[in-house]
């Protein structure tokens, strides 16, 4: 094999390690941190509730178009749905403004960025806001743990 040969050569395989370096890594790198994240839709609120066991029971069982995504290594969650009425169900209570949510863990495409500062309710331990008929809530992690905590203790 002459010198310009394995050069070729040689050059080949660092652009091929290169090109694969560019495209995989971060491909695996995604796949990597998104692993333990599910999403499901459900037609009804009554249809995501019976198929997972984690989507809240306050969810009304009329509520339709649901989407719901989670972390399956703790309580990180997302929830859309459109509810029958303009109201959050009865279970919700209003949240002083101070103590508006921090922004949901988790993103999704159908998920509005931004929800944090826009909660006007907690729903169990969802924070919870209104966009006409639509309900977007989101729960964190920590409140998850607290609220198992304090269902074991009672």
């Amino acid at each position: 094999m002459s010198r310009s040969s394995a050069a070729l050569t040689t050059a080949a395989v660092v652009v091929g390690l290169g090109f694969v370096a560019a495209v995989a890594v971060p491909a695996a790198a995604d796949w990597y941190d998104k692993r333990h994240d599910e999403s499901a839709t459900y037609a009804t609120g009554a249809a995501a509730k019976s198929e997972r066991a984690s989507v809240p029971g306050w969810l009304p069982d009329g509520a339709t178009g649901v989407r719901y995504a989670m972390k399956t290594t703790g309580g990180d969650r997302l929830l859309k749905a459109a509810l029958p009425e303009e109201r959050l169900p009865a279970q919700c209570r209003p949240t002083p403004r101070a103590a508006t949510g921090a922004a949901p863990a988790l993103a999704a495409s159908w998920f509005p960025q931004g929800a944090g500062p826009r909660a006007t309710a907690r729903c169990g331990s969802y924070y919870v806001y209104l966009d006409g008929h639509t309900l977007y809530g989101w729960q964190h992690n920590a409140d998850w743990i607290a609220e198992n905590k304090t269902r074991a203790a009672g």
